[in-house]
């Protein structure tokens, strides 16, 4: 999209990828060259590690606008080093979460339900800013939070049959691994926490508890399933990442969707969708509550 985008503004650019990150981004620069060699000049996609002074130094005084996106110290980083000139648009670390309502939690909706709520887990295998780390389920529903937690669990293990999650780090796993054991013992002495997970591997996990507090998942097809008793709970529990929120998704009655989300709004969530479109954001997506192309253009006002 940041591509996309440039492109929208006639924009020279040069991107600079994460290691073993420039595939995508090169089909698609050379798909747009096939199609149009002079605008498909305009691209340049390079992969570097981050962290080499020199070269960006050069990119940074040669630059009119500068876009990136990753970790908080790394953005502060990038930013300490631009000439005063060059705009700046950064995207930090942000986390997403899921919402659903007790009124959809019947037989006849339950299973669209879950399968939206997979779809939002399993999407580049968690690993992005839209990705949940948490599904909130309110309580006294048709079906209970708990059955919620386990139907996901069934569907997370068909989906690994046909979309296996890709193949992780060691560091990743073991992180998982440690994870899971200790939620194992949790479940093992308390009769409100739950764990399903896949077996012989780290696939995927589903951790039910009723400590409302947000949680960070460790992600790659890990998630917390979380019970609530109404929508001021919840707000109690995300708390501490306000700010921090992306993303938050919604199985709610289409009644009831447009005053959730604004008291989402409200609260300081700057996108709010339906669950399941978690990770397929529109075109039109205004990234972290900002115009997509405003911020890279500069604007004339001509007054008479």
């Amino acid at each position: 999209m940041s591509l996309t985008l440039g492109l929208l503004t006639r924009s020279a650019q040069f991107v600079k990828c994460a290691s073993g990150a420039s595939f995508l981004p090169r089909l698609f620069a050379h798909s747009i060259y096939q199609a149009d060699p002079k605008l498909g000049a305009c691209l340049e996609i390079a992969e570097w590690r981050g962290g080499h002074r020199e070269l960006e130094r050069v990119l940074f005084a040669h630059a009119d606008c500068l876009t990136a996106t990753g970790g908080d110290e790394a953005l502060a980083a990038i930013r300490a080093q631009l000439p005063e000139k060059v705009r700046f648009i950064g995207h930090g670390h942000r986390v997403s979460f899921g919402f659903v309502t007790r009124e959809v939690l019947r037989d006849e909706t339950i299973a669209q339900v879950v399968a939206s709520a997979a779809d939002d887990v399993i999407a580049w295998d968690q690993n992005g800013c839209l990705s949940p780390h948490v599904i909130y389920v309110e309580e006294r529903g048709p079906v209970e939070s708990d059955q919620f937690a386990e139907r996901l669990a069934v569907e997370l293990a068909k989906r690994e049959d046909g979309e296996p999650r890709g193949t992780i780090s060691v560091e990743a796993a073991v992180a998982i691994a440690s994870r899971r054991a200790i939620y194992e013992a949790i479940a093992a002495h308390r009769a409100d926490a739950k764990i399903w997970s896949s077996r012989n591997s780290t696939a995927w996990t589903v951790v039910f508890e009723h400590a409302v507090r947000f949680q960070f998942s460790c992600l790659n097809r890990f998630i917390y399933v979380k019970p609530v008793p109404d929508l001021a709970a919840l707000m109690q529990g995300v708390d501490e990442v306000h700010g921090q929120v992306s993303t938050v998704g919604i199985a709610a009655p289409p009644g009831k969707m447009a005053e959730l989300a604004r008291q989402f709004a409200r609260w300081g969530a700057t996108r709010v969708c339906p669950l399941g479109q978690m990770q397929n954001p529109p075109l039109t997506w205004r990234h972290d509550g900002r115009p997509a192309l405003g911020d890279l253009v500069t604007w004339t006002d001509f007054e008479t």
